[in-house]
Parts: C-alpha cells; sequence; structure tokens
C-alpha cells in the first residue's frame, strides 16, 4: 500500500480545500471532517502509494469528488481515514479494537474496513495467474463480487472516487500509467459507474484510461473535434436554453439536458459500429423529456422546424420499438453552422423504462449497435436498477442541484447520495436483503467462482472439478485452516486440500451436518456411491457366474459373447442382473445346448404362464415367412415390438435375429450380405411381452426418478434395466421397460411426459 516517506510538500488541506469539501455539510458534519484531517496528517507521514502518489493528496483528492457527488459526511471522512497506510492483507480488526471506530464511530469504521476489502480484492485480482480470471465473464464476475461485498453503497462511490483521482494524479504529473491499470479501470471501474448511473464519473474514467492505453489514438480524436470540449458545452447549454423557450411558448412542459460526447465514447462507437468519424453525428446530443406522447411529437416538430433535419438518421422508436422494448425519438439535425447533432425525445414513462427497466441504457449499449434481444432481469440486474433509483432519489431529496449549473451534463448525472450530515437526513444507502443470494469467492489464481448462500469448501472444490470435490479433505480460507462445513462468504481466498486418491464421504450428504449446500454439487456425491455401488454389483455377479461355469465344466468360455448369448448387451449387464437375482443362473446351460426345443430355459413354467417375456422366454411371436420353425430372437440394438415394421436377418449359429425396418444396425448388415435378409411377420403377440428402450430427458431434481418409477408401476410395466446419466443440472435416463406393444408403450410415453422438470419422453 505504502512505498518510503517522501521530503514534505505543502498540505493538500487547506483552506479552499476545506470550503470545496465541506459544501452541504452542517456544522457537526464540518466538525467530522476537520477531526479526521487532525488525525490522518500525523499519520499520513509524507507517506506515498505504490504508483507515487502521495497518500495525502490521494485522500484530499477522493474527498473532493465525493463532495461533488454530495454525499455525507461520514463518507467523506472514511474516504480520508481509508487512504491511510495499511496493512491490506492483515484481517481487519474486530470494531471494539478498531482505532478508527473508537475515534469516529462504527459507522465510519465499517465504511473504512469495506473500502479496504475492496481494495484487497484488486490487489488479488492484479497477482492473478490465471489466463482465465482475464476473461471477459470473469470480469463481470468481479463486479458482481465487488458489489456484493459492499453492503453499504457508499463503499463502492468511494472506491470509484479512490480510482478516478489515481487516474487524475497520473494524466497532472505526467507519471506514466501502467497498461494493467489503465484496462482494469475499463473493464471493471468504468462499467460498475456506467451500471450505476453516476456518468460524470464514468466518462473521465473512460477518457484518462483511454488515454493512457492508446495515446496515439486519443491525439487523433482530440485533434479531429474541430471545437474544444468548453465550446461544445457552451454550444449544449445555448441550445437548451433555445429549445426550452421555443417549447414553453408552445405551451409544452418538459426537461431538456443534453452533453458533448467524450472521447472515448466517439472511439468506441467508431470501433464498434465501423464508422468513419464524419458519421458520427451524435457528438453533441440533446434529451427532451415530455408527459405524453402527443407531446413528443410536437417537440419533435419544433425541433425540425428550429434546425435542419437529416432524414437518413431519424428514428421512431415509438411507433416501432426495439425489440427490448425501449422507446423514444431519436433525431439527427444540423446547427447554422451545418454541424450536426442528436435530439432524443421521449415521455417521463420512457424513460423510466429506459433507464431502470429491461431496457436500461447500460443494457441496450452494451448489448451491441441494435440494442439486442434482452432476456428477463436477474436478481443482479434488480440490484443494479434499485441502487441507481436510489441513488437519483438521494439527489432529488436534497433540493435538486443549481438551476442550470448540470446543463452540459446528462440528467442522471446529477444523482448521488444523500448529502447530509450526521443531524441531517440519514438516508444511510445500504443494499437490498437479497443481495445475500449468492456468493463470489477467490482462486488462489484470483478467479472468481460464483456459489449459492450458504456454500461451503466441499462447494467450491466441486465447482472447480468434480474429481477435486471427490479428494477434498483439508481447507483454507484467506490463508487460515478451516474446518470444510465452514460458510463461506463473498471476498474470501478459498484454497482446497486434496487427497492423492479417494473418494466422498457418506457424511456430506447429510444435510443436518452442512458439508453440502449446492444441489449440483450432492448430485456428484451421490452419483460417486451409484458407481461405486454397480462396481460392487458387478464383482459380486462375476463370481456368481464364474461359480456357475466351474460347476458346468465350462471355465474356458468368452463371458462378452455368454452374455449376448443370454440377451445382455455386455458381460457387467449380466454380472449385475446375477447380484441382484434378477436372473437365473440356470439359464447358463441352456447356451451349451444344441439348438432345439430342449434348450428353451424353464419350458414346463412358460407353458402354463398367462404371459411372458419374449426376450427371457425366448418366444418372439415372430413367423418366418415360407419357412417352418426356426430359432428367433428380437435384435437388442433396436429392440423391435408389435406392431413395428420388421424385418429378419439370418445370423451364423444364432437362428433369425429380427429388426425393425428402420434400423441403422440391420440397414448396414443388409448392404454388405444381402442375401442373409429373410421375410418376417408378427405371429400371436398378445401373451407376450416385449423389451423397448425409453428415453427421457429431464432436469435433474430430487425425486425424478421415485416419481418415474411411479409411473411405470402405475400402469403395471416392468422395468427390466435402468441407464442414468447427470451433466449440469440435466438427467438422461433410458429405461428398459417390457410392453404388450405399441398402445402400452404410448401409455407409457404420454404419461412420463407429464412427470414434473421431464422435457422429453421418447423411444429410443
Amino acid at each position: 500500500m505504502s512505498a518510503p516517506p517522501v521530503p514534505d510538500a505543502p498540505s493538500p488541506f487547506d483552506a479552499s480545500w476545506r470550503q470545496e469539501v465541506g459544501a452541504g455539510l452542517d456544522a457537526h458534519g464540518m466538525a467530522l471532517i476537520d477531526q479526521a484531517v487532525a488525525w490522518a496528517i500525523p499519520r499520513f507521514e509524507g507517506q506515498q502509494a505504490l504508483t507515487g502518489e502521495p497518500l495525502a493528496s490521494h485522500g484530499a483528492g477522493v474527498v473532493r469528488i465525493l463532495a461533488a457527488l454530495h454525499t455525507d459526511a461520514a463518507t467523506r471522512a472514511a474516504a480520508l481515514l481509508a487512504a491511510l497506510p495499511t496493512d491490506l492483507m492483515a484481517p481487519a480488526p474486530a470494531l471494539r479494537n478498531d482505532p478508527v471506530a473508537v475515534a469516529f464511530g462504527a459507522e465510519v469504521a465499517r465504511l473504512v474496513q469495506g473500502t479496504r476489502a475492496l481494495l484487497r480484492l484488486g490487489v488479488v485480482a492484479r497477482q492473478a495467474s490465471d489466463a482465465e480470471a482475464e476473461s471477459g465473464s470473469q470480469k463481470e464476475m468481479q463486479r458482481k463480487m465487488l458489489l456484493a461485498m459492499a453492503a453499504d453503497l457508499r463503499i463502492v462511490l468511494m472506491r470509484l472516487a479512490s480510482r478516478l483521482r489515481t487516474l487524475r494524479w497520473h494524466a497532472e504529473s505526467k507519471a506514466p500509467c501502467s497498461t494493467a491499470f489503465a484496462r482494469e479501470t475499463l473493464d471493471l471501474y468504468a462499467p460498475l459507474a456506467n451500471r450505476l448511473g453516476i456518468w460524470q464519473i464514468k466518462w473521465e474514467m473512460e477518457d484518462l484510461a483511454f488515454r493512457f492505453l492508446e495515446p496515439d489514438r486519443y491525439k487523433q480524436i482530440a485533434r479531429l473535434l474541430e471545437e474544444k470540449r468548453v465550446e461544445r458545452e457552451a454550444f449544449i447549454a445555448g441550445a437548451i436554453d433555445r429549445l426550452q423557450t421555443a417549447l414553453s411558448k408552445s405551451g409544452i412542459e418538459a426537461e431538456v439536458s443534453g452533453r458533448p460526447k467524450h472521447i472515448y465514447s466517439i472511439w468506441n462507437k467508431m470501433r464498434v459500429k465501423r464508422l468513419d468519424f464524419t458519421q458520427m453525428y451524435d457528438l453533441r446530443a440533446l434529451r427532451i423529456i415530455v408527459e405524453d406522447v402527443r407531446a413528443c411529437y410536437t417537440a419533435l416538430g419544433l425541433v425540425h422546424e428550429m434546425w435542419t433535419p437529416l432524414s437518413d438518421e431519424f428514428d421512431d422508436y415509438i411507433s416501432r420499438p426495439k425489440p427490448n422494448g425501449y422507446r423514444s425519438l431519436h433525431t439527427v439535425v444540423t446547427d447554422d453552422d451545418g454541424r450536426p447533432f442528436e435530439v432524443q425525445i421521449r415521455t417521463r414513462e420512457m424513460h423510466q423504462f429506459a433507464e431502470y427497466g429491461m431496457a436500461a441504457h447500460w443494457r441496450y449499449k452494451e448489448a451491441g449497435a441494435k440494442g439486442g434481444q434482452v432476456a428477463a432481469s436477474s436478481e443482479y440486474d434488480r440490484q443494479l436498477a434499485w441502487m441507481r433509483q436510489l441513488l437519483a432519489w438521494n439527489s432529488d431529496v436534497e433540493g435538486g442541484a443549481e438551476p442550470g449549473g448540470d446543463a452540459a451534463k446528462p440528467d442522471a448525472a446529477k444523482a448521488g447520495p444523500t448529502k447530509s450530515g450526521p443531524g441531517k437526513n440519514r438516508n444511510v444507502v445500504t443494499a437490498p436483503a437479497h443481495t445475500d443470494e449468492r456468493i463470489y469467492v477467490l482462486t488462489p489464481q484470483a478467479r472468481v467462482i460464483e456459489l449459492p448462500a450458504g456454500a461451503t469448501p466441499v462447494d467450491f472444490a466441486y465447482h472447480l472439478h468434480t474429481d477435486l470435490g471427490h479428494r477434498c479433505r483439508g481447507a483454507r480460507v484467506d490463508g487460515q485452516m478451516v474446518p470444510l462445513q465452514t460458510r463461506l462468504s463473498t471476498g474470501q481466498t478459498v484454497e482446497i486440500i486434496s487427497a492423492k486418491s479417494g473418494g466422498p464421504s457418506r457424511d456430506w450428504l447429510n444435510p443436518q451436518l452442512g458439508f453440502l449446500a449446492s444441489p449440483r454439487a450432492r448430485a456428484k456425491v451421490r452419483m460417486w456411491f451409484n458407481a461405486i455401488e454397480l462396481q460392487q454389483r458387478i464383482t459380486q455377479g462375476q463370481a456368481l457366474v464364474e461359480k456357475e461355469l466351474q460347476r458346468l465344466g465350462k471355465t474356458a468360455v468368452n463371458l462378452e459373447q455368454l452374455a449376448q448369448n443370454l440377451g445382455f448387451a455386455r458381460a457387467d449387464d449380466l454380472y449385475v442382473a446375477a447380484a441382484k437375482e434378477e436372473f437365473s443362473l440356470r439359464q447358463i446351460d441352456s447356451v451349451f445346448q444344441q439348438p432345439g426345443p430342449a434348450v428353451e430355459p424353464q419350458p414346463a413354467a412358460l407353458r402354463h404362464a398367462s404371459a411372458g417375456s419374449a426376450e427371457k422366454s425366448g418366444k418372439s411371436g415372430v413367423l418366418v415367412v415360407g419357412v417352418g420353425s426356426l430359432l428367433t430372437q428380437l435384435a437388442r440394438c433396436c429392440r423391435p415390438a408389435p406392431p413395428d415394421a420388421i424385418v429378419g436377418f439370418v445370423t451364423r449359429g444364432r437362428g433369425v435375429s429380427i429388426h425393425r425396418c428402420d434400423c441403422h444396425s440391420y440397414l448396414a448388415l443388409a448392404a454388405r450380405e444381402p442375401e442373409r435378409v429373410i421375410e418376417v411377420a408378427w405371429g400371436e403377440t398378445s401373451d407376450t411381452f416385449y423389451p423397448v428402450d425409453i428415453s427421457v430427458r429431464a432436469h435433474d431434481r430430487p425425486g425424478l426418478l421415485r416419481d418415474l418409477s411411479e409411473v411405470f408401476a402405475r400402469l403395471r410395466l416392468n422395468v427390466v434395466g435402468v441407464n442414468t446419466q447427470s451433466k449440469q443440472s440435466l438427467a438422461h435416463m433410458v429405461f428398459t421397460v417390457e410392453v404388450r406393444g405399441g398402445e402400452s408403450l404410448a401409455r407409457a410415453l404420454d404419461a412420463l411426459a407429464e412427470v414434473a422438470g421431464v422435457s422429453s419422453a421418447s423411444r429410443r
């Protein structure tokens, strides 16, 4: 935070500074500022920041910026105290032990601690070694994290003001500004100021950062602007007065505001829209806010009477709103010297929607040139809208800015927190309660990870990688060892300690123990134990099958081939069925007998049964046209069932394999050996069940498999196999179900589609 002392310089806390930063404060508020100055001066001791800027000058400059935003006395005092040298990586002291709290009270101390927490976040992010931490999505996560860490919005304002002061110092002193610092300003802080509607900070940040990043382009655009900023602002002020007079004469009550476009905005629009400088018609712009739609078009007529319109540059977003719902009239006119400028006209309701609704200025501007389709507002969006409304409301309750004092700035640029001393308006700008639904923590490489509130280090580990979650054995939070049930908080840095191998504990699935808060992590733990259970069944079933083969004296058998002969896709399926006692080991003997009536397993039982499984009994109900009794089997690749169109394929040693006519495997076989194709048809099938595969896709949730099983039980359908997969909260399940025919299959598909969370149910 600090560098070695430098020789004494003139104090920045002179009479003019005191007068400027005391604007709008009562005697009690001014006394708080004087107390902070007296307390801070001996502690600065000529210290300077790592950039080379004297800390005393930095603190004084930050307070100036916050005074211009009409913040309260506590915010201004805290900003000065937050500039004092400190060890950012040291944990914040308890309020009862904090010297700032003892001297200035808990409110000021919380603001100072919150600001230093954000400074620490910036330091950690700049030390990032992970390339992903520099991606656009990570920058957005850092903005969210910055807001989430600041339960008091004044902390965010202090951080923005501090960043702006540092940029100003680089410009004033001509000290080199690092590319990373300027880039971070454009990526993180300027968009945040934009989203909060604090445009007077946003545009100055962007211009200064752009000046340090692209000095040549900055100077080029500055030269292209034929008039100086002061002259452009004077034009805007004159145009506002002229337009306000004309509107009043016409009996239209309106608010007119405007500002010249700043250099970074000009360059960004030229870059994004691929425009030449001569095609920029909104270097200067006016905005007119009226009461109703009729007044919008009346005002448009007045504008076109006063200045010459450019017909190709008129957009009526009132009659034809943008896809995101934005409504306004946009026109470009030329002044007496032929120079173009833009005028926007909208009602107060349209303006409120544009500023705080789905088409908020920052949303359609960041979406691209055409505004774009905007998704429904998230909780984060609503929080931002709430903050912007609160900033504007606090500005209104002050009594408003001086008439004409901000004429050259956008209307929302006057927004700022309440100006009040401790004895005045006590509206504390704090974040709403719903900000606690998500938390944002950091990896050791400074990647920002978004987790549900209440998340633990185990949730964090599973979010990074499933295998890391399985091997998680401990965690460090901000460098300190913590229990795995520890609830994480926004802004913390989490490091996972993992074993080289191993798996999760069953205790993690116990909700009373508090190891997991994320459903996604809980599902991964369940899948691990399901896989372990499956492996145990495979091992158990394999031992049973091998024991039966030893009894039969058939130890030199290809187990995969044996499983296929028994109607299983692979040996593991045979082992699981044997372990679960869903398959009789005595059927193995039938494979080694010669084909004929005697090989059918348990023929007596099947003859007396009213209905049986085609797969288990071997009775497929299929007749080979023109041929007598031939051994037939239903192909497992397509699982035909009445009334499917079927065809036969003569196999080597296993009779006729029955396929659906559209089966890909059959088509490949028929193309290779067409002479083996044989015509078949369904015979008597009323007493036979046929296995079919049903594919179900759904949003994974607790109890999903139970609800699907209840459907099969209600329809009296026997499920003989299940295969489930879950990825990113989406589940894909394949059920092998025995049905009589197409009618019972259709009923099953309809019933499955009605289960909550199921997106599709179809025959595989």
